[in-house]
């Protein structure tokens, strides 16, 4: 399965209230039976979890905090959690700086630990058949991968598809391609007949590995202008962007935001361009830029490769995960 899995739109998954309960006492009964040196919750979600099991068991915990589920108030039981963990891990300086900032958990606690790739899908071998076999040699091809839910518009395919027209006033010959599905896809789709982009843009939906990788393959350029948003009522934005990691690994330059944690990931003219998430003008000149640059377009995809390949794989996450256990956060009370 691919890590861009969640640009399918899944369903939200939550648990009943029967389900919570029913894992809290499996954890109790496992965390009896393992004796746990360090706990770790994955999602901020357990952390209430792991605080009674780490205090019932006298052992440290640790809660690994993804992006916007902390950067807002949080209910009574999850701060209480987060503010007692030994350690907070976060996956990039943005989620840092909001959790410090929002949830005053002290600095000194605060450890990163940016996430690795997921060599599958760059390993897949890309498919014969698919949505990639509708597009002619002769055009150009700018891919994103996202999720199109009604309540993440902050992804950004309304400016894409806005920079579009300008776009086509310089590089005709471009396709637009849009891997993913969700509840604003109607509302995206429409936008783009409005704009007079039916023939330009090709809405694939959901995708196999093997058909994601062949769009991958055949794209010039990856775009997605997430804009990050925070204010005292809810939060948007990506708390790391493993999608970006995926289209560098295959080679491609990538067009990414001037801010939050994706501006951590790309750096400016070496594997990509950043751009304003509100300005589909600086949007389209960069995509124009890629486009009619294929030497550059090249030399920013074997950076981003390279990048991916040096700072984001398994084995690198590896090696910083031990120097974590081993000297980061002290396993005692």
């Amino acid at each position: 399965m691919s890590l861009s899995e969640d640009a399918y739109g899944q369903p939200d998954g939550r648990l009943s209230s029967r389900t919570k309960w029913q894992f809290g006492r499996q954890s109790l009964a496992e965390a009896a039976r393992w004796r746990p040196d360090l706990i770790i919750c994955v999602h901020l979600a357990l952390g209430p979890v792991g605080w009674l099991l780490a205090v019932l068991g006298r052992r440290p915990f640790w809660i690994v905090v993804h992006g916007i589920e902390a950067w807002v108030p949080l209910p009574l039981a999850k701060r209480f959690a987060l503010r007692r963990a030994d350690c907070v891990i976060v996956t990039s300086k943005y989620n840092y700086n909001r959790v410090k900032a929002r949830q005053r958990v002290s600095p000194d606690r605060i450890k990163s630990l940016p996430c690795a790739l997921d060599e599958t899908l760059r390993t897949t071998p890309p498919a014969s058949e698919g949505p990639h076999r509708s597009l002619a040699p002769s055009e150009r091809v700018v891919l994103t991968v996202a999720r199109m839910d009604a309540c993440e518009q902050y992804k950004g395919h309304d400016v894409i598809l806005h920079a579009l027209p300008q776009v086509l006033s310089r590089v005709p010959n471009v396709k637009y391609v849009v891997v993913g599905e969700g509840s604003d896809r109607t509302r995206i789709e429409a936008l783009a007949g409005s704009l007079g982009l039916r023939s330009t843009v090709l809405f694939t939906g959901r995708v196999s590995d093997a058909q994601l990788a062949a769009l991958y393959e055949r794209s010039d350029v990856f775009a997605l202008p997430a804009k990050a948003s925070v204010n005292d009522h809810e939060a948007k934005g990506e708390g790391f962007g493993i999608v970006f990691l995926e289209a560098m690994a295959f080679g491609k330059p990538v067009i990414g935001p001037d801010e939050g944690a994706p501006a951590e990931i790309i750096q400016h003219e070496r594997q990509g361009l950043l751009v304003s998430p509100e300005n589909p003008a600086a949007l389209a000149d960069a995509l124009v830029a890629l486009l009619t640059d294929p030497a550059r377009a090249r030399e920013m995809g074997q950076a981003g490769r390279e990048c991916v390949r040096e700072n984001y794989s398994f084995t690198s996450f590896r090696n910083n995960l031990s120097g974590l256990l081993s000297t980061s956060c002290e396993f005692s009370r």
